[in-house]
């Protein structure tokens, strides 16, 4: 498609929706956004799509998804990553980085391995590089991880990962209290890895140390990790207090309350909270079984939980209806778009993406009032 016009849009931008919009795209860009009385006649070779009203936004940018529709890494197969792209972008996002759970060395090296050439293959969601959820944590605060799987840092691991990505590993979390954290965050600093501080028990002193390290960005606010204490503000405190921290959120209204996303809304400036689903490989997926990491999880209460024990494993989130939760928990339809997609391509340095304005890449999520997905544009090609 490298000449097309997407009429009768309602365009979210950054800060408003403008009714009634064209989008123009030429060679995968968009070229110019216009209110559709301005339309004029159009020559032979420009393919017009309608979108009737619906809302055209950012392509949604997930940072920290385990899998979806039955796909995921954990499946150790390129099948399984460019199925789990082309899911994806049926949903809505156009780009993603697939989260490997904290493992074993050697386990987390075979996934990588059996994985990384489907990087430049996909057709549906762009693979922007892995994301290391480990196994550098803490193990006071493995949340779902198996404690097994947890170690101190260890470089000489981090850089056989590295080695076999082949450079597409593009976030890890670690905990900023553990010791040689100033060699990890040296090394991500180097190698433009984004290092958040995640499944951590730091004092609020030892996160503060990890932020002048520049680990300014954090996984999963809230949930695993110390918490806000008036005494003891911990990681979650030291978050909250500073404004230059950036961080995830779940919106699923389970793993953070309704309330307390709101309340985030209002302390932390709009810029710096990234949507997150963290979703689990069952999520979307028709039939059973449903396993996450090996285990098996049931669907209840509306997250996934461990079988076994019935502990939350994850979530079953798409960044679509976590936009339209954010809306619900009283966030802005713009703001609530900007935290799935322009926040997270800003933080990664992905200067063409997040936004619908001339110059950036078409990719364009289109969605009903109800939030219903329409159409995914990926570079002006509909999906």
């Amino acid at each position: 498609m490298k000449h097309a016009l997407i009429v009768h849009a309602n365009v979210i931008t950054q800060e408003k929706v403008l009714l009634n919009h064209c989008i123009e795209i030429k060679d995968g860009k968009i070229s110019v956004v216009f209110p559709c009385e301005c339309l004029q006649t159009l020559g032979k070779d420009v393919e017009i799509w309608d979108a009737r009203g619906a809302y055209a936004a950012p392509g949604l940018i997930d940072l920290h998804i385990h899998g979806f529709a039955g796909f995921g890494p954990e499946l150790a197969s390129q099948e399984a990553l460019l199925n789990m792209s082309l899911e994806l972008a049926k949903h809505g996002v156009s780009a993603f980085c697939p989260t490997l759970y904290c493992g074993k060395p050697a386990d987390m090296l075979h996934i990588v391995q059996s994985t990384v050439g489907a990087f430049g293959q996909e057709k549906g969601a762009r693979l922007l590089g892995y994301h290391l959820e480990g196994p550098f944590i803490s193990p006071k605060k493995p949340g779902v991880m198996k404690p097994q799987d947890i170690s101190p840092i260890d470089m000489p691991v981090l850089e056989k990962l590295w080695q076999a990505a082949q450079g597409h590993i593009a976030v890890m979390t670690a905990a900023p209290e553990l010791p040689g954290i100033e060699k990890l965050a040296a090394f991500c600093q180097e190698k433009n890895i984004l290092l958040q501080a995640g499944h951590t028990n730091a004092t609020y002193e030892e996160f503060l140390h990890g932020a002048q390290l520049g680990i300014k960005h954090t996984t999963h606010l809230f949930n695993a990790m110390s918490p806000f204490n008036h005494r003891a503000p911990g990681a979650a405190g030291a978050v909250l207090m500073h404004p230059e921290v950036s961080a995830e959120i779940i919106a699923d209204g389970v793993h953070v309350h309704p309330d307390v996303v709101n309340f985030l809304g209002r302390v932390k400036p709009v810029q710096n909270i990234v949507l997150v689903t963290d979703a689990l490989l069952p999520t979307q997926q028709a039939q059973g079984p449903f396993l996450a990491n090996g285990e098996e999880v049931v669907f209840e209460g509306g997250v996934w939980k461990r079988a076994a024990d019935r502990v939350i494993a994850g979530s079953a989130l798409t960044m679509l209806k976590g936009v339209q939760n954010l809306v619900q928990f009283g966030f802005p339809l713009s703001r609530a778009v900007a935290c799935a997609s322009t926040n997270p391509a800003r933080l990664l340095g992905l200067a063409n993406k997040g936004a619908i304005a001339p110059g950036m890449d078409a990719d364009i999520t289109v969605f009903t009032p109800q939030f219903t997905p329409v159409r995914t544009f990926l570079a002006g090609q509909n999906i």
